[in-house]
């Protein structure tokens, strides 16, 4: 994997999406070719075609993400996969087609557009079927060997071979060892592989290290140029969250990462207020008949406030629209939302599916009360109950709540404790890797979430 703006991306998935990128710059402009062999230098040059084929590559890449086509989780479903694949020209033809009756100086004349279109099809058919060739050579993999055993070591080894767009090939783990495990058990069977097969990685995954981990081999090997690394990275990358179970104080303490500059808390603040201030204009035509929906359907406010706890443990009110009954805790007191809620109203559950009840949050991140991206903002009497039952669960307080964030793009609403667990494991993830650049993933992430309606409660 590689490491973008503080954001690990598989490498085959970059090679794809630069791959894709070429791919569709080069059909329109081959189009742009065919159609001004005498002008094209005009075209290009005078006319904004450079600009214009960058903004049709950007909205096929924005499509392609759309539908899925960069998730490695459907690279396996070939017909679902090239089923896709031609949405992808025929959302772009419906897009463009209503950009160019609307402003025609936007698009490149002379059926340029048209002929683009015909080449990008064959283009993206023959570019998925080649990376789907590539991505199975043996030499275009990693060979990794896992030292240790147990539930962790497992857990590693099966989210490896699962991860074929990672590009790694576990040719051995300790598990596969014969008799009892030893350090000279362990030390043989990886010089052995060593000897049989072209290791370039040995991942360390021992929970216990004592009398077993073969200190002597693993430094020849790095000496040897081979990596040593450990697992907890490894689980951290793949997953997008850090796992509480194993988590030591002293990784937290000196783990790279969980560094919060004035200069870089400064900057995301101005952004989220940005934003914020940015999406509030875009749906200011929206509130009037979201408050008209409200009133109609329910008696009670419009807006419902509720004390939540921000960055180091301060509490500020947090407001959303009403979608529930005015008295809905009167009986039970402070509970999470369930799965069909009976006390959310009609109109509440549209709004919670369209996330227009989260619009009032804005005012909280125009005080500075929030963020726009981070950890969900709790009520200081489920903090006070998690922080019991949950290791480490106080640290997500270290930075400024979010409107969204890593763990609402990457796992379900939660209403249980082993839903809070896992969400604070992602909130964990965020906390170490915080950067503007996963700010903007998180950001994007959210957009596709919001429109597809995916992930509601």
């Amino acid at each position: 994997m590689i490491r973008l703006f503080n954001v690990h991306y598989p490498i085959r998935t970059l090679i794809l999406l630069v791959g894709e990128a070429l791919i569709v710059w080069t059909s329109f402009l081959l189009g742009m070719a065919l159609q001004h062999r005498e002008d094209l230098y005009v075209a290009l040059n005078y006319e904004g075609g450079y600009f214009k084929i960058l903004a049709v590559t950007l909205v096929v890449l924005a499509c392609s993400h759309w539908f899925d086509l960069y998730d490695p989780n459907h690279f396996d479903e070939k017909g679902e996969l090239y089923r896709r694949v031609l949405l992808v020209p025929g959302v772009l033809a419906v897009m463009l087609a209503a950009a160019g009756y609307a402003f025609p100086q936007l698009l490149p004349g002379n059926n340029s557009t048209l002929v683009g279109f015909v080449i990008l099809t064959a283009g993206m058919f023959g570019w998925r079927a080649a990376y789907g060739w590539l991505a199975q050579r043996p030499y275009l993999r990693e060979r990794v060997y896992v030292l240790g055993t147990g539930e962790r070591a497992q857990q590693l080894v099966r989210g490896l071979r699962a991860r074929s767009e990672m590009g790694i090939e576990v040719v051995g783990w300790s598990g596969n060892v014969e008799g009892a495990l030893t350090r000279d058990s362990v030390a043989s069977h990886l010089m052995e592989l060593i000897r049989q097969q072209r290791i370039h990685r040995v991942i360390v995954a021992m929970p216990d290290r004592r009398g077993t981990l073969p200190v002597h081999e693993l430094l020849q090997l790095r000496l040897n140029g081979i990596k040593i690394e450990e697992a907890t990275s490894w689980l951290e990358r793949m997953s997008g969250r850090i796992e509480v179970e194993q988590l030591y104080p002293s990784w937290l303490i000196f783990a790279e990462g969980f560094r919060f500059s004035a200069s870089l808390r400064i900057v995301r603040q101005i952004l989220s207020r940005l934003a914020a201030a940015a999406l509030l204009l875009l749906v200011l035509p929206v509130i009037p008949f979201v408050i008209l929906l409200i009133k109609l359907d329910s008696p009670g406010a419009v807006l419902y406030r509720q004390k939540r706890m921000g960055r180091a443990g301060a509490t500020f009110y947090c407001y959303k629209f009403r979608t529930m009954r005015r008295d809905a805790e009167a009986d039970t007191g402070a509970t999470w939302a369930t799965d069909d809620d009976p006390r959310i109203t009609r109109i509440g559950r549209m709004l919670r599916i369209s996330r227009l009840d989260e619009i009032p949050q804005l005012w909280c991140v125009l005080k500075g009360d929030m963020a726009f991206v981070g950890p969900r903002p709790e009520r200081p009497e489920f903090v006070e109950w998690l922080s019991r039952e949950i290791p480490y669960y106080p640290v997500r307080l270290a930075v400024r709540p979010g409107i969204t964030g890593w763990a609402q793009v990457r796992y379900k609403y939660g209403n249980t404790l082993e839903d809070a667990r896992e969400k604070l494991q992602y909130d964990l993830y965020y906390i170490k890797n915080g950067s503007l650049g996963l700010d903007l993933l998180v950001m994007f992430e959210t957009i596709k979430i919001v429109t597809l309606g995916r992930g509601a409660q």
